[in-house]
């Protein structure tokens, strides 16, 4: 069958040029390509950039094509099936390969709606091959037009390890679609991507801000001392091979800095691409990403957290190709973002979720408060991460102040075997030598009311519960005091902002001021309380609250109080888990023992014991190629959350900015003013007339948004559930 020449791959751009298929398929291949061989799978996203549109050379797609421009209402002509069919057709059914097909068919058929269930997608491809006859002789004609695709060598891997191969090549071919196609649409956009710092340069400026840094410590005391051990041990571990590395650094010793300065060294002495920095809470992440940015400048620094996901179909629409092109892709050298989003993209089935991640491959990861990972998915989790690791020549960095010591567990297995090198090999004397806060432990709850006596008693003190429910209760008790403030996720991020400003400021200057917050105030968070009260919690989590307290060591000791509220409410799951193993260790060992590093390895030990660590079934379903199941069971957030825009700040401008152009830039500008609830809460809140829809999973918060509380309205903490 004779193509009817030209084909294009969309509709014409603001110049009035249409994209011709041809040239797609052939820039898409290239594209992939280049992004899949860091690790390894080039071969197989070349033959998946010009397989992956065959089917738009169908006439009927370049009706529907013709319809969409032409602004006449034409159903979607499905084209992802076509190249599929094809592969399926040449790779198992001419050459015999039950497998090979597989690796690049799926990634192929999921390029608009998402990556398939293996088991389905040989029946599907037989039955479109049945049902149109003529397809393979249309597809044979047009690859004859197309550049050869470069030979197949081996599969690289089997298991798990060949379930991530796949979503890295489906990641590799989504962004270079995603890329192709807005060089056509947007070519301002496009070329506003190729500006970034190089690593060389960025290590150059941290070196002169560094040094600017420490200079500027007029007195040095013995946190600053600590400081310094650490930063220079994390100059002369940066030096040693790619792999595991452990950064164990106290609370309060410099961990922020220092942990950017290995990175940083390691990637430009061993060629490593970019630095991706996951962090478990968006306030550490606000912080972190603003303190990374005064080093290395606004434009080497991206700051990722909250992403509307796009409607996933084959939809050809300007509006829906714009909304497409927004996601974010990582080409960034330094990237700042949560556990959420680096996690359930690595185990995702969505095209625009996984554009990222073939950008991981040759990159240094730093998680942040590794501590934090859900162990009832830790043995997934830790999977892919060793697969990284060996197969995507990432450098991985564990780092908090209470490491869980995954290779020493004879729990997991994940890590068995790997050598995991300590950056910081003295720091037992700096957890020793930082000993800031006597810990005061209390045996009998405490009600809401005798709290916030104590409380109005105190000049400074820094109150951190267990939920948003928790605070929003003990506030109410101090409504009538001035100088109380709020921090949850209940504020969007430039409200965070500011109020962590101001807190900072009074605590400077001496000013009564009193925090009352949740879990989100615990990590990377640079206060300096001299009284912190901390809910009884997992037992990492009343350390990490002591790190806000007598932080810079000017008192002789701070005072950290464990309580148990009598009215409180625990976050379901691995965090109630966590908080029993605590109150059991809390009454065996004396208060002192929690200035230990050894005590949290015990603590996880008994933790992990415990706890079924895949307790969602996710390796069984990843070794059946079930992308779908997967990312259905893998949920670092139990409940699915929305995205809503609060009415704080300049968040209308920003929101009528992405409105008329939702792009990934102006998302950025939007993105603190954006807060999570959980999806059930959303559809609660429709029906009272709180909430505007914007779209799929995004909505105008209409209701009441408080200077002191936030959004006045749910009650439950998304947060609560992942740490």
């Amino acid at each position: 069958m004779a193509l009817n020449l030209p084909c294009y791959a969309h509709t014409p751009n603001q110049q009035d040029k249409w994209h011709h298929l041809p040239s797609h398929l052939t820039k898409v291949a290239e594209l992939a390509k280049a992004f899949a061989d860091p690790f390894g799978g080039g071969a197989y996203a070349a033959w998946a950039g010009l397989f992956h549109d065959l089917g738009k050379f169908n006439p009927a797609f370049q009706t529907y094509l013709q319809a969409r421009h032409e602004g006449q209402n034409h159903p979607p002509v499905p084209h992802a099936i076509w190249g599929a069919a094809m592969l399926y057709q040449l790779l198992f059914k001419v050459v015999q390969n039950p497998e090979l097909w597989k690796d690049i068919a799926m990634p192929v058929y999921g390029h608009h709606a998402g990556l398939p269930a293996a088991g389905r997608l040989g029946q599907d491809a037989e039955e479109f091959l049945q049902k149109n006859g003529s397809a393979v002789d249309i597809m044979r004609e047009a690859l004859a037009s197309l550049p050869k695709p470069p030979p197949l060598p081996p599969l690289p891997g089997e298991g798990t390890r060949r379930e991530l191969f796949i979503r890295l090549l489906f990641s590799a071919l989504v962004d270079a679609d995603y890329l192709d196609t807005e060089e056509h649409f947007a070519p301002d956009l496009a070329a506003s991507r190729k500006g970034w710092p190089d690593l060389h340069q960025l290590w150059s400026r941290f070196i002169e801000k560094q040094q600017a840094f420490i200079a500027a410590r007029k007195t040095k005391s013995l946190t600053d001392a600590v400081r310094m051990e650490v930063y220079e041990a994390c100059l002369r571990a940066a030096e040693g091979p790619p792999g595991v590395w452990r950064l164990t650094v106290p609370t309060g010793g410099g961990k922020t800095r220092s942990g950017l300065a290995f990175a940083l060294k390691h990637a430009v002495l061993h060629g490593k691409r970019r630095i991706v920095v996951a962090i478990p809470y968006t306030s550490i992440i606000e912080q972190t990403a603003e303190v990374y940015r005064k080093i290395l400048g606004d434009e080497a620094v991206l700051e990722h957290h909250s992403q509307v996901v796009p409607s996933e179909n084959e939809e050809q629409d300007s509006a829906t190709m714009r909304f497409r092109l927004a996601a974010e892709n990582w080409d960034a050298p330094v990237i700042v973002t949560t556990t959420v989003q680096l996690f359930e993209s690595l185990f995702t089935d969505s095209p625009a979720r996984a554009r990222k991640l073939h950008n991981l491959a040759r990159s240094v990861i730093l998680l942040d408060e590794v501590q934090a990972l859900p162990p009832e998915i830790l043995r997934p989790t830790l999977d892919v991460l060793r697969a990284l690791v060996e197969d995507c020549g990432v450098t991985l960095v564990l780092s908090t102040a209470t490491q869980p010591a995954f290779d020493e567990t004879p729990y997991l297995n994940e890590f068995s075997c790997m050598e995991v090198r300590e950056i910081v090999p003295q720091y037992r004397e700096h957890f020793e030598q930082l000993r800031r806060v006597n810990y005061e432990l209390r045996q009998e709850p405490i009600s809401w009311e005798s709290l916030a006596r104590e409380i109005r008693d105190l000049r400074q003190v820094l109150v951190i519960l267990n939920s948003r429910l928790d605070a929003l209760h003990l506030l109410k008790m101090l409504d009538d005091l001035p100088d109380v403030f709020h921090l949850s996720t209940l504020l969007c991020g430039a409200h965070r902002k500011k109020v962590l400003a101001e807190v900072a400021l009074r605590l400077q200057k001496g000013k009564p001021v009193r925090l009352i917050s949740t879990q989100v105030v615990e990590a990377g968070v640079d206060l300096d309380f001299p009284v912190v009260y901390r809910a009884v919690g997992p037992l990492d989590r009343i350390v990490q609250a002591a790190g806000r307290c007598n932080r810079e060591g000017r008192l002789a000791a701070g005072l950290t109080v464990v309580f148990e509220p009598a009215e409180g409410r625990t976050p379901r799951g691995a965090y109630k888990t966590g908080l029993e193993k605590a109150r059991l260790l809390l009454r065996e060992r004396p208060a002192e023992s929690l200035h230990d590093p050894d005590l949290y390895r015990q603590y996880f030990q008994r933790l992990f014991q415990d706890v079924n660590l895949d307790e969602k079934g996710i390796q069984e379903y990843r070794f059946a190629l079930d992308y779908p199941e997967v990312a259905r069971r893998y949920r670092l957030i139990e409940e699915e959350t929305v995205a809503v825009v609060v009415p704080y700040g300049e968040a209308e401008k920003h929101l009528r900015d992405w409105l008329r152009y939702p792009g990934r830039d102006t998302w950025r500008k939007l993105q603190p003013y954006v807060v999570s609830i959980f999806r059930y809460e959303a559809t609660t809140f429709k029906k009272q007339g709180l909430l505007d829809p914007l779209g799929e999973g995004f909505y105008r918060w209409i209701g009441r948004y408080d200077e002191r509380l936030g959004l006045v309205g749910p009650l439950y903490d998304p947060n609560d559930l992942i740490v």
